[in-house]
């Protein structure tokens, strides 16, 4: 996939809409296995930091690498499933990350740049411990919902992030993915693409700068279709669908509702449509891309977690 180069478009926040979006809820710990190393930094920001769950083994184990969701604007790295995945011999990472309002606080543009860029660079910290965590860093996949979703995808498609010449030994560490496999995924960034597919559509905007407060995340779609051009660059950089290349890591997308294409969705930010035509895109471009909804055709694996222990455990 050829390089792509951001230009450094501004966007200015439109007013506040009648209808806030509802306030991210404040997670609730899951009791459960606590992690073998707590809020190990990756980074220099509070926010960049991550668990890592070790699974006993005398070789080195695949790893499970988790991005939670939340919109960008809310969640928590310590609502992480890890039972399954412990008892095949796979390790866990659970990564926390800058949110949508703390990069635009930080004048970082577009916003969205501070989650995802945190993603990768968490995955590369992670590859620089492999021998000390007896992880096989050829043997990763991400996993995520929602906003944790996309993120996955965009590390699955995207071109590797590594600088070999780099002075830093952890930025010389690759980002790609030996697969991915997420649940309510927003495939695409794009307000065109999204309201031909889901007319009712209302998220996407704030990783760009469409956003006021966390409140406000999903009353801005308008403004932001309207200036579509101006952020067309940055689209094309963090849109998971624009990023797809021959040769990508497969993904497995999991969705709650069967999809309408063109049609109002109940919940159009977690429709299957944009699994759909994910799906699509991938399958004419040689990627494969494995769509689970109800009633949906040709599901092979009926769960997050069998796929990610079959691929990541397979000899």
């Amino acid at each position: 996939m050829p390089h792509r180069t951001l230009l450094p478009f501004l966007v200015v926040a439109a007013l506040h809409a009648a209808d806030p979006a509802p306030k991210p809820a404040t997670p609730t710990p899951i009791p459960g296995t606590p992690p073998t190393l707590a809020n190990v930094a990756y980074g220099t920001h509070a926010k960049q930091v991550l668990d890592f769950y070790k699974a006993e083994s005398s070789t080195p184990t695949p790893v499970v690498f988790y991005i939670h969701g939340g919109g960008w604007t809310g969640g928590s790295k310590d609502r992480v499933g890890v039972t399954s995945y412990l008892k095949a011999g796979i390790s866990v990472v659970s990564v926390e990350y800058r949110f949508i309002q703390e990069a635009q606080a930080l004048g970082i543009k577009p916003p969205v740049d501070a989650p995802l860029k945190d993603a990768a660079r968490a995955l590369q910290f992670v590859r620089s411990k492999a021998k000390e965590w007896n992880i096989d860093p050829k043997r990763i996949g991400a996993t995520g919902g929602s906003a944790g979703a996309c993120s996955s995808l965009w590390l699955a498609f995207h071109d590797d992030l590594a600088d070999p010449k780099s002075s830093d030994p952890i930025a010389r560490e690759s980002t790609r993915l030996l697969c991915a496999a997420v649940s309510g995924a927003q495939t695409s960034l794009d307000p065109k693409q999204l309201r031909e597919w889901t007319p009712n559509s209302r998220y996407g905007g704030h990783a760009f700068g469409f956003m006021a407060d966390p409140k406000s995340r999903d009353t801005q779609f308008e403004v932001f279709f309207k200036n579509r051009e101006q952020v067309l660059p940055w689209i094309k950089e963090y849109s998971p669908y624009e990023l797809v290349s021959p040769g990508d890591a497969p993904v497995y997308l999991n969705y709650k509702a069967a999809p309408g294409i063109g049609q109002e969705q109940k919940d159009p930010t977690h429709s299957s449509n944009y699994g759909v035509k994910l799906q699509e895109h991938c399958k004419a471009i040689g990627v494969p891309c494995e769509l689970v909804y109800p009633g949906a055709p040709d599901v092979q694996h009926a769960s997050i977690d069998a796929y990610l222990i079959e691929k990541l455990t397979a000899k």
